[in-house]
């Protein structure tokens, strides 16, 4: 097919709310990521989104609403802690899973009894919502297992041909996917992504906040995903990443002993000065980071890098989710100095 590109204006979210209404795959931007939109109820529609990212039917897809008082129409029970959340966080960047109800087919939930409920902020998003009549399922809109898309470019590179339009909202605001959280009980909750929803954030309404074992670590043998990013390997470009551990003085002179050919660093922002390799910057801080890191994955490829050295990010607040991004497109492979 021949995907066409929408802008973000009235005509062009029409468009795709009327495409989505008909049971295509539209590329829809959202203020973390964009995403792989189709009618969430359609099973037809839903499995076009496994098709054209080829991913694994297992791996279960986010509902987006266009607002947190429909989610007893999709789910089966709702714990009063949801309802707090809500009021602090939606519209915005968290995702509660939550026990679903029939309107919501098994191939949207990767066979779970359970859902993915977020209500997105991007204007654009949410304007498609609304006008499609239907709730949308969307993950990010990238081929399964490579860095996810920021822009509509990213978009179109990756899904040319496979999806029905892409719709122009600019650059992602936050860069990371959503913070996904579950409820362990009435006062604990269990995040399973961590996102620019941080651990510090849930606690100010949460009386409990568990990090979930599987964000920084392979989820065992035979374990089924409750959440999108937690199975697979995820964010990788084709080049090898590998995670180290270290001050910036420690890191520079790891690089100056493991340059060569194809091999390249990312560093924090203010560290490029005297470094004594080729190497790409990611922000100085994790908020920048998080904004620019799948941007740096991509250009890593696009330059030719086959092995790319970068240095960790903090493990709190939001470098949580930056940190928990690297490890996946690693593989797990982290060198501590």
């Amino acid at each position: 097919m021949d995907t066409i590109l929408l802008d973000s204006s009235g005509n062009g979210l029409q468009r795709a709310a009327e495409l989505i209404r008909n049971g295509s795959v539209v590329g829809i931007p959202t203020e973390t990521v964009y995403g792989l939109g189709a009618d969430a109820c359609n099973e037809a529609a839903v499995r076009a989104i496994f098709a054209a990212k080829g991913r694994p039917a297992d791996n279960p897809l986010i509902v987006h609403l266009p607002d947190f008082s429909q989610v007893t129409r999709y789910t089966e029970s709702v714990p009063e802690l949801a309802y707090r959340l809500a009021e602090r966080f939606c519209p915005g960047p968290l995702t509660m899973v939550l026990p679903k109800n029939s309107r919501i087919p098994y191939v949207t939930s990767g066979g779970l009894d359970t859902v993915g409920i977020r209500v997105p902020s991007h204007p654009a998003m949410h304007r498609i919502i609304e006008l499609s009549g239907t709730v949308i399922a969307a993950p990010s809109a990238n081929r399964s297992g490579y860095p996810s898309p920021t822009s509509a470019e990213h978009v179109m590179r990756d899904m040319n041909g496979k999806i029905a339009a892409v719709v122009d909202g600019g650059q992602s605001e936050l860069g990371v996917e959503s913070t996904v959280i579950s409820f362990d009980n009435d006062s604990t909750v269990r995040i399973l992504r961590p996102g620019c929803v941080t651990r510090e954030m849930l606690l100010d309404i949460c009386p409990e906040v568990i990090i979930d074992r599987a964000i920084l670590n392979e989820l065992a043998e035979g374990e089924k995903a409750a959440s999108p990013g937690m199975k697979y390997k995820h964010y990788s470009p084709k080049a090898d990443i590998i995670m180290v551990e270290a001050s910036a003085v420690a890191f520079a002179g790891f690089a100056a002993e493991h340059g060569g050919d194809g091999i390249y660093f990312l560093i924090f922002s203010g560290d490029e000065g005297n470094f004594p390799c080729r190497c790409l910057t990611y922000g100085k801080d994790s908020t920048e980071q998080a904004h620019l890191l799948f941007e740096r994955l991509r250009e890593l490829d696009d330059i030719g890098a086959e092995r790319v050295y970068v240095r960790a990010p903090e493990k709190d607040g939001v470098g949580l989710a930056v940190y928990n991004r690297l490890i996946r497109a690693a593989g797990f492979e982290v060198i501590r100095i």
